[in-house]
């Protein structure tokens, strides 16, 4: 992942560029890997390294990953739609909402007697 061909703003991810530090064991077998095959100038593993590697070596899992990435995004945004529907159309239509508010639609009063005493 050659982040200097990105252009627009949105597509760099700074977490990419952030230095893995050996947290745990399998952190520590990915930065020895990683390093060693990659061997950059300063000793430094980035995610963006490993995550290289792995599309390289491993494309099953980044495309596991991927995917149900994919997935959950697109129900959240399915959701999301239905929701502002929802919104869209009491806003729109106030006249089916009127039993939440207990107020009665000034077009369904009879006459001004319902006003008198």
């Amino acid at each position: 992942m050659d982040n200097k061909t990105k252009t627009k703003p949105e597509d760099n991810n700074p977490l990419l560029e952030e230095e893995v530090s050996a947290e745990s064991p399998l952190k520590e077998m990915f930065i020895d890997y990683v390093g060693n095959k990659k061997n950059p100038d300063d000793d430094a593993v980035t995610v963006d390294m490993i995550v290289e590697t792995l599309a390289e070596e491993f494309p099953e899992f980044l495309m596991a990953v991927a995917e149900e990435n994919w997935i959950r995004g697109y129900h959240q945004a399915l959701s999301d739609v239905e929701e502002g529907e929802k919104i869209y159309e009491e806003l729109n239509n106030p006249e089916d909402n009127e039993g939440e508010t207990g107020e009665i639609p000034f077009s369904e009063l009879e006459d001004e007697e319902t006003f008198s005493d």
